[in-house]
C-alpha cells in the first residue's frame, strides 16, 4: 500500500478554533499512521476577506499544537495560471457557460418556480448547498452571450452538470467511513467555479491544487460530502488522479452546533492566552496525547 499524502488546507479569513484544530491533527494523524506526508496549503483566492495577520496567526497556532508539515507552503493566490489552464480545458469540452444572473434574479426565478403548479422545472429540492440555480442563462444563444461580455456585463462562469453527465457517465469515489459512493453529478448542479473577480473557486481550486501536490488521501469534515460528487467530476473531465477520501465528523459546541469563525467559536489563541496548553487543546479537539 501507497504511503498517504493528506493536507490542511485553511482559509485565512479568521482565527482558527478547535475544528480547525481537529481537521489538522486528523490530516496529520492518517499521514503518519501511514508513514506518509502531511501538507499545508493556504486557500486564499479571495483577496477581499483574507488577511496576512489571519495566516501568520494559522502557522503560529499549527506550530504551538506541534504540527509539522513538508515545505513549501502552496498559496492559492499565486496559482492562477493553474486555475485558467483548468478553466480552459473545461470550456473546450462544452461544460461550461457564463451566468450574467444576480442574486435577486435567482432568487425570484426560484420563488416563481416554487409557485408554479408542478413547482421548479430545473432543479426541483434545495440540495446541500442551498436552492439549486435554475438554469436561466443555460439556454442563452451564444450570440447573446457573446454581446453581453463584450458588453462588460458582470458574470460567472459556471459548470454545465448536465452536459458533464452525459460525457462521463457512472463514477464513484472512496470515502473511508461509507465506502465506494457513485457520484450523482447533479447533486450541486450548475456550481458557479470562476467569478469574474476572483477567476476561480473553491470547487475548482481545491480539485486542481490536490492533483498538482499530489495528495493521495483528503480529509476533511463531512459537510464537504457533497461538494466530492462535483470534484470527482472535475477530476475526470480534467483528467486528473482520483484521490481517497475520508470525511469526518465535525467538532461541535455544547449546543450541538458546528464551530465556525462566523459565530466567534473560541479561536485557539483564545484559549493559549487562558493559560490552555497545547495537550489540553489537542484534547479538547478529540485528540488526548
Amino acid at each position: 500500500m501507497t504511503a498517504p499524502v493528506t493536507r490542511f488546507a485553511p482559509s485565512p479569513t479568521g482565527l482558527m478554533h478547535l475544528g480547525h484544530a481537529h481537521a489538522a491533527l486528523f490530516a496529520q494523524g492518517a499521514a503518519r499512521e501511514g508513514g506518509g506526508r502531511f501538507l499545508l496549503r493556504i486557500e486564499d483566492i479571495d483577496r477581499s476577506r483574507c488577511r496576512a495577520e489571519f495566516e501568520a496567526a494559522i502557522l503560529e497556532d499549527l506550530a504551538w499544537l506541534g504540527l509539522q508539515w513538508e515545505a513549501p507552503v502552496m498559496r492559492q493566490s499565486e496559482r492562477g495560471a493553474a486555475y485558467g489552464a483548468a478553466l480552459e480545458r473545461l470550456d473546450a469540452l462544452g461544460v461550461l457557460y457564463p451566468c450574467f444572473c444576480t442574486r435577486r434574479d435567482i432568487a425570484a426565478e426560484i420563488a416563481a418556480a416554487a409557485a408554479a403548479p408542478h413547482g421548479a422545472a430545473d432543479g426541483g429540492a434545495a440540495g446541500p448547498e442551498g436552492p439549486p440555480y435554475p438554469g436561466i442563462c443555460r439556454g442563452l444563444p451564444g450570440a447573446d452571450r457573446t454581446a453581453r461580455v463584450a458588453r462588460g456585463v458582470a458574470f460567472a462562469l459556471r459548470f454545465d452538470s448536465q452536459k458533464a453527465a452525459a460525457l462521463l457517465g457512472d463514477l464513484a469515489f472512496t470515502d473511508g467511513p461509507q465506502g465506494s459512493i457513485r457520484a450523482d453529478p447533479h447533486l450541486l448542479g450548475d456550481a458557479v467555479l470562476a467569478r469574474k473577480d476572483i477567476g476561480t473557486s473553491y470547487h475548482l481550486s481545491v480539485v486542481v491544487d490536490d492533483a498538482a501536490q499530489g495528495v493521495t488521501l483528503i480529509t476533511r469534515g463531512d459537510d464537504l460530502l457533497p461538494s466530492t460528487h462535483l470534484h470527482r467530476l472535475l477530476q475526470a473531465l480534467l483528467g486528473l488522479p482520483v484521490p481517497d477520501y475520508h470525511h469526518h465528523p465535525m467538532i461541535e459546541d455544547e449546543t450541538g452546533a458546528r464551530l465556525a469563525k462566523r459565530d466567534h467559536a473560541m479561536s485557539l489563541r483564545g484559549l493559549r492566552e487562558q493559560g490552555t496548553t497545547p495537550a489540553q487543546t489537542r484534547a479538547l479537539a478529540g485528540f488526548p496525547d
